[in-house]
């Protein structure tokens, strides 16, 4: 597909040139600013660079932490301690690095959902999406281990709860099980391994998040309308679009200060909100936990990993027709990844031709409640395993699945769509009646 048409870089001679040819690295930075954005983009597409805010602190306040961190069962939180208490702003350092990781994940769920609710996934941009999902499921994965780092009971139990869920996959379980801990239970070579998993990846994240925006700089911003860009010449694309240099650039600094004046609150006056007092203290092989409750963000798929249990008729269903192989422990693993999966798949589960909600009247309430649904699967995830949280999680993940697998797929062929606007610019001077003269 044909790239959006725009004035490219053109180096001067001399030493323009010169460096133009062997590394355009001036050529990528001018078009990646004057690239040609949908003037009609609302303040949903903020997150962009709120998130590129947080996977930048995150590398940078992990790498002072790294600093003053011993990987050892014996060391860790005694570490911790010692960067809270002896190295130079190493709590405000170590508050930074723990609650940005709680915006790095605020920002991707409401990232997420916007592309979900505006169709961000439809044709051509699957493959943005697929890269964007790879990057959370990343996430997930470098949030987990570098909730272990503290050595605390609350990262030494949930690291042995977490792990032992790939124990229960038939067969191989065990042995992936054993290679994740690095021998037979959580202990030191976890710890290092974990440890060095959590430096690497938000570097394998950064390598993905420049592959996102070269996908989606191919195939161009979606926006409110659904309704692409006009491809046929540059004034036909300019009457669509406005530089993303400076009105897109200085609109998202604009809300990216206001929402670090509220982070900063946070790591000011409440830096432990989120956190779990169990959490400081130290790991103890000998004492659980009342309630294992991981990080808000792992809540709703905690909760859907809990919610089939044995006397659930499906479990005991897919138990009957697999003899067994699939049991509750099993079922509930596989409800867990598989939550995350219909996200992966939806640009095949979504049956409209109209990419945006706006225009789907019906598909509003159900995503509503998807919303609905997802906070309330947050909620159950932090209650305690039993009634009547069991049964409220147990509705919330089976609406989670039928949304995807069965509610998207029927309304794109029952759902009558609202008209939609022929160009982005019909859609903007609607908006904005007075901006085009």
């Amino acid at each position: 597909m044909a790239g959006i048409p725009h004035d490219h870089y053109e180096p001067k001679p001399g030493f323009q040139t010169w460096l133009h040819t062997r590394l355009p690295i001036v050529g990528l930075a001018y078009d990646t600013l004057t690239f040609p954005t949908p003037k009609n983009l609302n303040w949903m597409w903020i997150w962009g660079i709120v998130l590129t805010f947080c996977l930048a602190l995150q590398i940078i306040t992990g790498i002072v932490l790294v600093m003053h961190y011993t990987p050892h069962v014996d060391m860790a939180f005694a570490s911790i301690e010692h960067i809270m208490r002896n190295v130079n702003g190493g709590h405000m350092i170590r508050y930074l690095h723990m609650n940005g990781a709680s915006l790095f994940f605020f920002a991707v769920y409401l990232h997420i959902f916007r592309g979900l609710y505006y169709g961000s996934y439809k044709a051509p941009r699957e493959v943005t999406w697929i890269i964007g999902i790879v990057i959370y499921i990343l996430m997930m994965a470098t949030a987990f281990m570098g909730y272990v780092l503290p050595w605390g009971q609350m990262s030494f139990w949930g690291a042995t709860v977490i792990t032992g869920l790939f124990g229960a996959i038939p067969g191989v379980g065990p042995v992936i099980q054993e290679w994740l801990l690095g021998g037979p239970a959580v202990d030191n070579a976890t710890l290092n391994r974990f440890f060095s998993l959590h430096y690497l990846l938000p570097f394998v994240i950064a390598a993905l998040v420049a592959v996102h925006i070269w996908a989606f700089h191919t195939t161009g911003n979606n926006n409110p309308t659904g309704v692409d860009v006009r491809r046929g010449s540059k004034e036909e694309a300019a009457k669509d679009t406005v530089p993303f240099w400076p009105y897109y650039v200085v609109k998202d600094l604009v809300a990216l200060a206001l929402i670090l004046v509220i982070f900063f609150a946070v790591v000011g006056f409440m830096p432990n909100y989120l956190g779990h007092p169990d959490n400081y203290i130290e790991a103890n092989a000998l004492a659980t936990p009342a309630h294992i409750v991981p990080e808000w963000y792992f809540l709703p798929f905690y909760a859907i990993l809990r919610a089939f249990t044995a006397d659930v008729w499906v479990v005991i269903a897919v138990e009957w027709l697999t003899f067994g192989i699939v049991d509750a422990k099993f079922f509930g693993v596989l409800a867990m990844f598989g939550a995350i999966a219909v996200m992966a798949i939806v640009p095949w589960l979504d049956t409209s031709s109209v990419r945006s909600g706006r225009y789907r009247p019906k598909f509003k309430a159900w995503f509503s409640l998807l919303v609905i649904d997802f906070v309330v699967l947050m909620w159950v995830g932090a209650m305690p395993a039993e009634e009547p949280y069991a049964t409220i999680s147990l509705i919330a993940s089976a609406y989670w699945f039928a949304y995807f697998l069965v509610i998207l797929p029927l309304l794109g062929v029952l759902e009558k769509p609202l008209p939609i606007p022929v160009t982005i610019e019909e859609d903007f001077n609607a908006h904005y009646p007075g901006a085009a003269e």
